[in-house]
């Protein structure tokens, strides 16, 4: 067995159910899951017709590259999106089956585990830049959240001795779970940075399309042609998943420098990771419309603006810069901790809320997420409202 595996972690829904083993919750409460960052609103019928009227691309075997007319859509997008020149469809973007296992497979195809290499992450974090780091034989590095910079990490603590090792940085902006989004002056410096050392940024940007204000969150090709640079050493992974609520496609892709995309076309024609052509064909359709998509980042406003005031008055507990998310604290609730909350509150209110310490790491003498739970506010509005009040009623009691 490859030896790197024992360096894996539970994942944090493994922990979640470890933790409520033995537990039977209040059974006068139906259940709510606030707990798993899945959409619920349903999927635009367009787009279910559009896979629905292209099932017989089920009879051909796909192409890793994809169809020209989905990685024209793909660029089509972005260049409407982030109000970029135009991109060349054949060498700088590429389709994915969802950004999970492309986030993945980049560390596989840029890190040198000869090398010593160090994997920069944020803290907290999603799981798969970990995983990706220890299976690529590199270590991680955890920057941590600052919530003097609304949770943005803050790369100015990485020691100056560990950037000569960097091969790769995992960004996540809009963040998962804080919600961060980082502005042009922090690509600025993650640019020098990565000229400087040579590193590669890989910018997790699923959730761009779920925010709360005027402006859209900025993307990592819009700041790099904002500051006048190329997409050198810079990839950039969007999803369908969230923007048009279909997690089950497992459609998204990578866009950005050429050099490494062709390297990484390589790798994923040995891989198989071939997009379904019917995937394709309704992933072209889900691209090229943005009213659903209006429509979608409507309802998440909505659910926003009436649950963030009602837990505000009894949680540590903010809107956030963007995504689904709420990033919570209760370390003043009679001491209690982050999983001991969410025990207690699945058990007493059949509300499920992800401890926030499962998503974080220890790192530099703490872990940025003890002591809160993140909150997936995925569920139409009247399930979030009543999740919302039952976290009221329980943080109430708590209180005492």
């Amino acid at each position: 067995m490859n030896p790197l595996l024992s360096k894996l972690q539970p994942y944090p829904f493994e922990k979640l159910r470890q933790l409520f083993g033995g537990v039977t919750p209040n059974p006068d409460f139906s259940p709510i899951s606030l707990g798993i960052g899945e959409p619920k609103h349903p999927t635009p019928t367009f787009i279910q017709q559009a896979l629905a009227d292209n099932l017989s691309g089920l009879a051909t075997y796909p192409t890793t590259a994809g169809t020209d007319q989905l990685r024209q859509a793909i660029c089509n997008w972005l260049e409407r999106r982030y109000d970029l020149p135009a991109l060349n469809p054949a060498t700088e973007v590429l389709p994915v089956n969802g950004s999970r296992e492309a986030l993945f497979a980049l560390a596989q195809v840029v890190i040198d585990p000869a090398a010593k290499a160090v994997v920069v992450c944020p803290n907290p974090f999603y799981q798969i830049y970990e995983g990706a780091a220890f299976l690529a034989g590199a270590e991680p590095f955890f920057v941590n959240s600052d919530p003097d910079r609304n949770f943005a990490p803050d790369f100015s603590n990485v020691p100056a001795e560990v950037w000569p090792r960097v091969q790769l940085l995992y960004i996540c902006t809009p963040g998962n779970p804080t919600g961060a989004v980082l502005t042009l002056n922090d690509w600025k410096t993650l640019f020098s940075l990565s000229d400087q050392h040579g590193f590669v940024i890989a910018s997790d940007e699923c959730y761009s399309e779920i925010y709360f204000g005027d402006s859209q969150p900025l993307g990592a090709l819009q700041a790099a042609h904002q500051l006048g640079r190329g997409y050198q050493r810079l990839i950039a992974f969007s999803s369908l998943s969230k923007r048009s609520n279909v997690p089950g496609m497992r459609s998204g892709f990578v866009a950005g420098d050429a050099a490494i995309l062709k390297q990484f076309l390589l790798y994923r024609t040995y891989h198989g990771s071939a997009m379904s052509p019917s995937i394709q064909a309704a992933s072209i359709a889900a691209w090229n419309d943005e009213h659903h998509v209006q429509q979608n980042r409507e309802k998440y406003i909505q659910k926003f603006k009436q649950v963030t005031p009602m837990l505000a008055e009894v949680l540590d507990v903010a809107l956030p810069d963007a995504g689904f998310y709420l990033w919570a604290k209760v370390d003043k609730l009679a001491n209690i901790t982050d999983a001991e909350y969410a025990k207690r509150l699945y058990a007493e209110y059949n509300v499920t809320v992800l401890p926030g310490s499962y998503v974080a790491r220890d790192a530099h003498g703490l872990n940025p997420g003890a002591n809160r739970i993140r909150m997936a506010l995925v569920a139409e509005v009247d399930e979030c409202l009543e999740a919302a009040k039952r976290i009221v009623d329980f943080t109430r009691k708590l209180a005492g």
